[in-house]
């Protein structure tokens, strides 16, 4: 072992094995001082806040979810389309009252007379 730097692999493991011999072992206070100073940082730390959700998700959870969601936004999309396009069958189905001009809000409400059964 003349020089330090060239070292073969017998050489190697020899020096190895030296030092796998004589590991080092911590003092008692040493470990002491190390459990100490653990226990006084762990005394210090506190569990942090859980996260507040945002507007979005706070509205999205009141609504009952994103199937929720989902429902009421083909729900409102059919609604659209149905009060825009107004389709026939729709005219047919509700008797006219939606394209027709000639209704006024008393013609839905009952009066006295429909409970006298008089026309």
């Amino acid at each position: 072992m003349t020089d330090p730097r060239n070292l073969d692999d017998t050489e190697l493991d020899t020096l190895f094995g030296a030092a796998r011999a004589q590991a080092p072992q911590a003092s008692a206070a040493l470990l002491a001082r190390v459990a100490a100073d653990a226990d006084a940082v762990l005394a210090d730390r506190t569990a942090p806040a859980p996260a507040r959700p945002g507007w979005l998700a706070q509205i999205v959870g009141g609504l009952g979810g994103w199937p929720s969601l989902a429902g009421l936004a083909a729900a409102s999309v059919a609604g659209v389309f149905i009060g825009f396009a107004a389709p026939s069958a729709v005219e047919t189905a509700s008797g006219g009252y939606i394209a027709g001009d000639g209704y006024d809000v008393a013609d839905f409400l009952p009066s006295y007379t429909d409970a006298l059964g008089d026309s």
